[in-house]
């Protein structure tokens, strides 16, 4: 029997459990999709927790059987990816009615991989976004995020590549969605 999901609103606390999580999952699951040089200049310049995030109460921690498993958001704020160290986008709020929702800092922990802790930390961030009042959701998607955001009704928009300051060159897709939920 699979072991359910507990999500729960991260806290300032979470911070440094989430940190250790996100860079233990950058490392493991981003084999095979990025060189371990690339990982590392990812996980300094680009993965990490948005503060924003927990302040605004829009990240999740989500646990299996008392166990960190993973973590990730949605910002109703115009910033599109990056933790602290270097957010991508300006901290405006964007507009429900003609804007999309972002989904941000989606992470696993390896152990926990493929066992449904992203896709409950989705539809939480999904119908959160929804009573907000947003219709569609984006997000850039590390290259090992593709496959399971393609799973789950996403498209492709765009490739892009970001030079990290240190002048490595991250591929990411952006992807979007409409928001299929009755109203």
């Amino acid at each position: 029997m699979a072991s359910e999901v507990r999500l729960r609103v991260a806290t300032l606390d979470d911070i440094p459990a989430l940190s250790r999580l996100i860079s233990e999952s950058a490392r493991q699951l981003s084999r095979g999709f990025y060189t371990e040089a690339e990982a590392e200049s990812a996980i300094r310049y680009v993965f990490g927790v948005d503060t924003a995030l927990v302040n605004d109460q829009t990240y999740y921690v989500a646990s299996l059987e008392g166990t960190l498993a993973g973590c990730g958001g949605w910002s109703r704020r115009n910033i599109l990816y990056g933790g602290d160290q270097r957010p991508v986008g300006s901290a405006e709020f964007l507009d429900p009615a003609r804007d999309a929702a972002r989904i941000r800092a989606f992470f696993v922990a390896p152990a926990a991989a493929r066992r449904g802790v992203g896709r409950a930390l989705l539809e939480e961030c999904t119908a959160a976004a929804h009573r907000a009042g947003f219709r569609s959701l984006t997000l850039m998607a590390t290259l090992p995020g593709v496959p399971f955001y393609a799973a789950l009704g996403f498209h492709a928009d765009e490739d892009v590549v970001d030079t990290l300051p240190d002048g490595t060159l991250l591929k990411f897709v952006r992807m979007s969605q409409r928001i299929n939920r009755p109203d």
